[in-house]
């Protein structure tokens, strides 16, 4: 019989260490005037009413978020990672600041994919949403068999989180080594009724190499950045401040390499791409689109801002607006490098 699920508390410390939190002030956005802008986006097949995407690991199931806005406002929602049976986390503390971002170790803690299709998925389709089910495992088999059960219960995508590590290949990550990537990515394929989207980790020599892997292997879409390793000290008890020493970083600091991976990727392989990775403005989301990506999912952002989605999603509309385009979609892919 396994342990009950319990939450645990998450702690946020700040640039001094000593666990304060800033008080956020976020003011619901003003509509603007953008009626005569297309919205709609496509990510392998999947039609969206807007490119803007919650990214998973910081929208929970969206209960929270619903107290502030219609979720049927998004274009989709990347829920939090699931995994094959419940999970408690880390220890805490398990989230930390940083100058231009966060920290988290927060260790993949979940109710397990039979909780979250019965429990959190009724919830989600109350709303006119896309809903895409992140998942991990410790095995391609595990990835094969939530992917059974998240097709049957009707999700409209899967994001499948190869930054996670292979017991059999003594704890390296799938998204390391494109045989790995490729072995989940082929498991997933063969399971799934509903595409399926591979999400990429920054933390390799070359993201190419593995976009290319993925791609051969059968993925419909991919995702693209996980967060980079980091790390922060407190220089008075000379510990690292999370309790697991080292976390991925996210936030505003990692948009310049999401840009960059993006940019790598649309012009290696030729699936739509969900761009991620500090992205909190119309003018952030613009540069992931310019660079090849068909959506782009906002993340840390929310967290400072739980609005950040919906200005985010008028601000490419804006944008759109300006440079007399008819539809947001026409930024995919339109940087022009010297």
């Amino acid at each position: 019989m396994r342990e009950p699920y319990h939450l645990l508390p998450e702690v946020t410390v700040g640039c001094a260490g000593n666990s304060c939190k800033p008080q956020p002030t976020f003011p619901a956005p003003e509509e603007p005037d953008i009626s005569h802008i297309d919205q709609s986006a496509e990510l392998a097949g999947v039609i969206l009413k807007n490119p803007v995407v919650v990214a998973s690991g910081t929208f929970g199931f969206g209960r929270e978020y619903g107290q502030f806005f219609d979720l049927s406002q998004l274009g989709g929602i990347c829920c939090k990672g699931i995994t094959l049976y419940p999970r408690e986390g880390n220890p805490a503390p398990r989230i930390a600041e940083t100058p231009m971002g966060i920290l988290n170790s927060v260790g993949l803690q979940n109710p397990g994919v039979d909780t979250f299709i019965e429990h959190e998925l009724p919830f989600l389709r109350q709303y006119d949403v896309r809903v895409i089910a992140n998942i991990s495992g410790n095995s391609p088999e595990e990835y094969g068999e939530m992917c059974e059960k998240l097709s049957a219960a009707g999700v409209d995508m899967i994001e499948v989180n190869i930054s996670c590590p292979n017991v059999k290949a003594g704890g390296l990550a799938y998204g390391t080594r494109p045989d790995l990537a490729a072995e989940v990515t082929k498991m997933a394929r063969s399971h799934a009724s509903v595409p399926v989207m591979v999400k990429l980790s920054p933390n390799v020599t070359d993201i190419t190499e593995i976009a290319r892997a993925v791609a051969d292997a059968g993925a419909d879409a991919l995702s693209l950045i996980n967060t980079l390793r980091g790390m922060r000290i407190d220089v008075n008890t000379r510990r690292p401040i999370l309790k697991m020493n080292t976390g991925g970083l996210s936030g505003p600091a990692v948009l310049p390499i999401a840009v960059r991976m993006v940019w790598e990727v649309a012009n290696a392989v030729s699936l739509p791409i969900l761009g991620i990775g500090g992205v909190s403005t119309g003018e952030d989301a613009a540069q992931l689109m310019l660079a090849g990506a068909s959506a782009v999912a906002v993340g840390t952002a929310l967290f400072a801002d739980p609005y950040s989605p919906l200005k985010v999603r008028d601000g490419l509309a804006e944008i759109a607006a300006r440079q007399s385009l008819t539809a947001v979609r026409e930024l995919t892919g339109g940087a022009q490098p010297w």
